[in-house]
């Protein structure tokens, strides 16, 4: 990566802390696709410059953090320009391994996003994050002995637990975003349900590819907005699809199961149980 981006080789094999006021100008002659095997930590500061990242266009202002998983893929034009302050921090995810931190990475939904959903620090937070950025950056440049890991990792889960805080927050302040957002899964289910063509159960991943956006971050804030998660709204919905025909037509158990894209009758009745606590019989006779 340093090799690609034309600076001197990192410190430590599996880690780098790098100035963006010390990148060279890059020389791109078209519209590049970038993916790397690191995670990428940034804080973008006087940024003017835009990129693809998954399926819409990313833009930085002032002071925001940007997180990019491995693998995942970013497309910059030709014209594209690094910030002109801040930092970029990457780590090879075998840099982690061993660490409780590794798994945590995982669980961390600002790592999950198809589209953009960009950190936006006050003016005290972001100076609290650059004396951490200032911290993990002095260590970086010390010379390597048997602490430099153990050190820089734990000052890393410091950075994000931050991180962790602020998105949580963000989730919850945007009222109107996800307000609009339960009304779209809300329709997406409905008109789901109501096609007599479909023969599958929706999943967490297909409610996520119709809104364009990654089944964590989905899920993150549907969690935020309602205390559940992408899975049990869609539960949640088929069970009252189920109630109505229970309670409309005189369909068997087992048509009905198939009919909501179940391939095993047993398994619509175990969930009904654990959701209604009644079986599918039990509940059609109650209103009888």
């Amino acid at each position: 990566m340093h090799k690609v981006v034309g600076i001197s080789k990192p410190k430590h094999p599996m880690f780098s802390i790098l100035r963006f006021e010390n990148f060279p100008k890059p020389e791109l002659t078209q519209r590049t696709k970038l993916i790397s095997d690191f995670y990428q930590i940034a804080l973008k500061k006087e940024c003017p410059c835009k990129m693809q990242y998954g399926q819409t266009t990313f833009d930085f202002d002032e002071g925001i953090i940007s997180c990019f998983a491995p693998k995942q893929v970013n497309i910059v034009d030709k014209d594209f320009a690094f910030a002109k302050a801040g930092w970029v921090i990457s780590i090879h995810p075998d840099f982690l391994r061993g660490y409780p931190l590794s798994p945590k990475m995982k669980s961390f939904g600002f790592f999950h996003y198809d589209v953009n959903e960009a950190l936006i620090l006050s003016e005290d937070e972001q100076k609290s994050i650059e004396t951490i950025f200032e911290q993990i950056e002095k260590e970086y440049l010390l010379p390597i002995d048997q602490f430099s890991q153990d050190v820089i990792i734990s000052t890393l889960d410091l950075l994000l637990t931050y991180f962790n805080r602020y998105y949580n927050r963000q989730f919850i302040t945007r009222k109107n975003h996800s307000s609009e957002l339960l009304n779209q899964v809300e329709n997406i289910l409905n008109a789901h349900f109501s096609d007599a063509r479909e023969q599958k159960l929706p999943t967490p991943a297909y409610l996520a590819s119709q809104l364009n956006i990654s089944s964590k971050y989905l899920s993150d804030c549907l969690k935020q907005l309602t205390g559940q998660t992408s899975q049990q709204i869609i539960h949640e919905k088929l069970i009252d699809k189920a109630k109505d025909i229970l309670t409309t037509t005189e369909l068997s158990v087992s048509e009905i199961a198939y009919q909501l894209g179940f391939e095993y009758p047993q398994s619509f009745s175990k969930i009904f149980k654990q959701k209604t606590s009644q079986t599918p019989l039990e509940f059609r006779q109650s209103f009888n």
